[in-house]
């Protein structure tokens, strides 16, 4: 057996067994290995690497790991030059990636430009994710906005920007409480009906929302912020998720670097970066949370992994259908993000990490009062 087959193989008898504590589904016992990595000599994922699995989400492969996009436009401090961004998403591709996450609002419109053009050499090898939901055409960045008038509009703007005739994997970005959700998936269904969408997903959805838009158009996937830290999502949707068939899509998987250990309860945020008001960032919650951080790093250590790379292999390590998107500015942490890509946790190993992590008391919510306020419950 070859090494691209063994990693294959070897992926999906992991998952398998691991299925026993962690809740690994029957969509996982019924599917194939080559579906769960992809399979590797597939045109659906010609830049294959012997490095990186390949995940289903719903019916649309990706890459295990994915790369979120909106770091490049300095959400969490900085300003980036348009070239070194391009030159990541590049180098990102070359290691195996295959699914590159952005959204009109992000910029605004800065981050699809980028993405367009990054990826216009290899287009039809890639997927891409963005998001409408946000009143960015109104010039109301901030409000919740899916009417469908305005879904049309975002649609033809991030068609335009990422230079292509179709998204990969459409979002709604927030779930609008004024628009009912079976008409805001019947314009997307229509959408796809005319091939400028070809899977669609929410983000930040309850299980009410996510039942009612599949059952009018079904879902690919749903994208919510999940970490070691903040594992709401288990509860709150996993359940649904599993039952319909629905991949996961986690965004900030290391915790907005808290994870990484590059943080410490001397680090202090200012208006800018993106973590100066959210309560898991206060001087107290820093301070208070330091023993997770040295669990993630003795776990690290134990693998041979860095506690990036163990952030990342523990969600992978969780369910078949999860895909996170870390996002990233600097090429070398890009590197160590996905020396993650084949590397997971055995069912005793999970179990063992999970009786520690319990032992934890985490202080701070993961949002801020506005941001929170636009989630759906």
């Amino acid at each position: 057996m070859d090494r691209r087959n063994f990693l294959r193989t070897a992926s999906s008898f992991a998952l398998l067994a691991a299925g026993a504590t962690t809740g690994v589904s029957r969509v996982l016992a019924e599917t194939s290995s080559s579906s769960l990595t992809g399979n590797l000599s597939d045109e659906n994922t010609p830049n294959a690497n012997d490095t990186m699995e390949y995940r289903k989400l719903g019916g649309l492969d990706v890459s295990a790991i994915g790369l979120g996009c909106l770091p490049m436009v300095g959400y969490y401090g900085g300003k980036y030059d348009k070239r070194d961004m391009i030159a990541l998403i590049h180098q990102a591709y070359d290691k195996g990636v295959t699914f590159f996450d952005t959204a009109e609002v992000y910029g605004p419109y800065t981050s699809e430009e980028w993405v367009g053009e990054a990826i216009a050499p290899f287009r039809n090898k890639v997927k891409i994710g963005t998001k409408f939901g946000f009143g960015v055409e109104e010039k109301q960045p901030t409000a919740i906005n899916s009417r469908p008038d305005h879904i049309r509009r975002a649609v033809e703007g991030s068609l335009k920007r990422l230079r292509t005739d179709h998204i990969d994997l459409l979002y709604q970005h927030r779930v609008d409480p004024k628009v009912p959700m079976e008409e805001v998936a019947e314009t997307v269904k229509d959408l796809m009906q005319e091939g400028k969408v070809l899977h669609w997903g929410l983000s930040e959805a309850s299980a009410r929302s996510i039942r009612r838009a599949h059952a009018v158009c079904p879902l690919s996937a749903v994208q919510s912020e999940y970490a070691i830290w903040w594992r709401e999502p288990e509860t709150k949707i996993f359940p649904t998720l599993e039952e319909l068939g629905i991949g996961f899509v986690p965004y900030c998987p290391l915790g907005r670097a808290y994870l990484t250990g590059v943080i410490n309860e001397n680090s202090r945020f200012y208006e800018g970066d993106r973590r100066w008001n959210l309560p898991q960032f206060t001087p107290e919650a820093l301070k208070h949370n330091m023993p997770l951080v040295a669990l993630v790093r003795e776990w690290a250590e134990r693998k041979g992994v860095t506690p990036a790379q163990f952030a990342l292999i523990w969600m992978l390590s969780r369910k078949s259908w999860i895909a996170p998107i870390p996002g990233t500015t600097n090429p070398v942490h890009l590197n160590d993000l996905l020396g993650a890509g084949t590397v997971r946790l055995s069912t005793w190993e999970m179990e063992e990490f999970d009786k520690e992590y319990a032992k934890i008391n985490l202080m701070g919510h993961r949002a801020d009062p506005f941001t929170e306020s636009q989630i759906d419950k």
